[in-house]
């Protein structure tokens, strides 16, 4: 699962690009139970989804020509400006070139060469999420894409990903972990998948909570809707694939309880 020790090529930071700020806020505080805090006026509208203080994901207007609302996963880099290059040479796409966010870090905006979206973080005195793996808060993150050995490719190139099946029966996904991290179940952050009819191709972020079923009723009722209803996966939990109101698509994982 996704930790807060924020090792190098492992998921540090998300962020939701929307078209209605307040109304995400609104959307996503009845979901998760998350506040939202602007990050200032001289931050264009960014600011950060909360749990009793801790910041869980953050938030921000549409800025890319043509973008649709979405999350995006951030992973964590030693050099942006040299992942940015890396990701130019081995096919992928610059959308926003490496820039500072004031004393926070450096980060810039890529797409892998299977048309995924993601970023990189860079840290300065910012270097990742206060809190993850909790109920709301990010637990996992996930690649679909048309090509999985292109993929595993780039991002191993890029990140020096470490990989496994993932022993599921039936199921072809690989699991995704860092090169550090002594501990196999922490160092283990996401996975990589084929495409599904109904989830977008690209990155999808986990939400972890206490109730699948709860948590896709209240989505509804909230004004999302449900893209794939929720269903036990083997050894892992009961995993749901949501979308909010303007079509932003996420997921929530009811986990498995772990074996003593």
């Amino acid at each position: 699962m996704v930790s807060t020790d924020h090792w190098l090529g492992s998921p540090n930071w998300i962020d939701l690009g929307s078209p209605d700020l307040a109304e995400s806020e609104l959307f996503y505080g009845s979901v998760f139970g998350w506040t939202f805090e602007s990050a200032g006026p001289e931050a264009g509208g960014y600011g950060f989804f909360r749990i009793q203080g801790r910041t869980v994901a953050a938030a921000g207007p549409l800025t890319e020509e043509e973008a649709l609302p979405a999350w995006t996963v951030y992973f964590r880099t030693a050099d942006a400006d040299a992942a940015a290059a890396a990701v130019a040479q081995s096919g992928g796409t610059v959308r926003v070139p490496p820039m500072d966010v004031s004393t926070a870090g450096r980060f810039a905006q890529l797409t892998d060469p299977t048309g995924g979206r993601f970023a990189v973080w860079q840290a300065g005195e910012t270097v990742g999420l206060d809190a993850v793996g909790g109920p709301g808060a990010l637990c996992w993150a996930e690649l679909h894409t048309p090509d999985v050995p292109a993929a595993l490719r780039f991002y191993q190139g890029l990140f020096d990903w470490r990989t496994r099946d993932s022993g599921v029966p039936g199921v072809e996904y690989t699991v995704l972990r860092t090169a550090e991290g002594e501990d196999a179940f922490k160092a283990s952050f996401g996975g990589v998948a084929g495409v599904h009819p109904r989830v977008d191709v690209g990155w999808l972020v986990h939400f972890a909570v206490t109730d699948a079923l709860v948590t896709t009723d209240q989505v509804r009722t909230s004004g999302g809707s449900i893209v794939v209803p929720p269903e036990p996966v083997p050894t892992v939990g009961r995993i749901a694939v949501l979308a909010d109101p303007f079509g932003a698509q996420f997921a929530i994982l009811e986990p498995e309880p772990r074996q003593a």
